[in-house]
């Protein structure tokens, strides 16, 4: 498997109930999740035929099911969570990359964004 072939979905946007403060999982909040999915992209490439692939709207199904459903306090929770499920569902994922984006974070203070990045392989 050649390790630079990668698909990448970025800036997938969600509403969340995400937190360890109640208001944060009572109202909720926006959330960006990043993915970098390592996989051999080389027989897609050549077959042009979708089953040589990872279907990117499956993966985006997949992502807003989990961040849109049951609420975690960690991001570092959502972010595990999201890697493991990515890589039991789509088998060709040889690994995973997750950044979980939290740019409205209860945070007394001036930031653009809080994020946890985490990377998952399949062996």
């Amino acid at each position: 498997m050649d390790k630079r072939d990668k698909i990448r979905l970025q800036g997938m946007t969600f509403h969340g109930h995400h937190g360890l403060m109640e208001a944060e999982t009572k109202l909720g909040q926006i959330f960006k999740v990043d993915l970098v999915l390592v996989t051999d992209l080389k027989l897609a490439g050549q077959t042009d035929k979708m089953g040589h692939s990872i279907h990117y709207g499956e993966v985006y199904d997949l992502v807003k099911s989990i961040v849109e459903g049951t609420p975690f306090k960690l991001l570092e929770s959502l972010a595990e969570n999201l890697a493991q499920e990515v890589l039991q569902t789509f088998n060709q994922v040889e690994e995973v990359l997750v950044r979980v984006n939290k740019p409205q974070a209860p945070i007394p203070g001036v930031f653009d964004n809080v994020a946890v990045e985490i990377t998952r392989a399949r062996h």
